[in-house]
């Protein structure tokens, strides 16, 4: 009996991790496989070949209905602009800018990630991406004694995040200023340890500490009218900021 998902649907691989990109994607709808590959239509068991199997390389046709069903591209979905900046693409239909609220920051900085601090130096203010994590409340990360990041301790800095939809011209930031030191309590150390949501992508000895409590947290939204943002992922419409809540006790 032939295979039914023989392993060279077209000729070459598309770059980036096609089928881990599709199953990021697909979650972050909180779209089942099932109902993906429905909308898709094609089989369950096909979407999760995509997903699963190394060199699957579907078809173009596949490849559209797939990127139109979970709202993005098919440069996105094949990695081809993996080595790219983000936000190329221009504005979106009717564009609608709004603050969002001081608890829609802290949400949005719970989900953990790549981060950006600002470093204060001689020559100016220096910015580095870090991997960060949200424990008890304050924003921390990993680094090497010496290193750029370890220079925040003692510093007032600015940290960012941000989430960036090419597909929809869309996005949100956070921003959050405050004060930075080292962690130095053994068991402070210990429980940053355990709750750290991933190790440094950079690899190697990094197990100095760098805690930011920040005493001023403010976030912005760019929707448009064909947006997909959802309120169960934390990113709905916009909402108005009490300016009062602007400083954070």
């Amino acid at each position: 009996m032939a295979d039914p998902f023989p392993m060279s649907v077209t000729a070459g691989s598309p770059r980036g991790d096609l089928g881990r990109r599709i199953a990021v994607r697909r979650k972050a709808l909180d779209l089942s496989r099932e109902e993906a590959a429905a909308q898709t239509g094609v089989a369950a068991s096909y979407l999760q070949y995509l997903e699963e199997f190394p060199g699957a390389a579907p078809g173009r046709s596949v490849l559209l209905r797939l990127a139109e069903v979970l709202h993005t591209t098919v440069t996105d979905l094949a990695g081809g602009d993996s080595d790219q900046t983000p936000g190329p693409g221009r504005a979106g239909s009717a564009p609608t800018f709004a603050e969002l609220t001081v608890q829609e920051c802290r949400e949005l900085l719970s989900t953990h990630g790549v981060g950006r601090v600002a470093i204060p130096t001689v020559s100016g203010p220096v910015i580095v991406p870090v991997n960060y994590s949200v424990v008890d409340g304050a924003i921390v990360y990993r680094t090497a004694p010496g290193a750029m990041p370890s220079r925040a301790a003692g510093c007032q800095v600015t940290f960012e995040i941000d989430r960036i939809d090419d597909a929809f011209s869309e996005g949100w930031s956070v921003l959050a200023i405050g004060r930075a030191r080292t962690v130095t309590d053994v068991d402070d150390v210990r429980r940053l340890t355990e709750h750290a949501f991933s190790t440094p992508w950079a690899g190697g000895p990094r197990e100095e500490w760098v805690r930011i409590d920040a005493l001023s947290l403010t976030g912005r939204r760019i929707t448009t009218r064909q947006g997909t943002f959802s309120e169960a992922r934390g990113t709905d419409g916009p909402s108005p900021a009490d300016p009062a809540e602007r400083n954070m006790d």
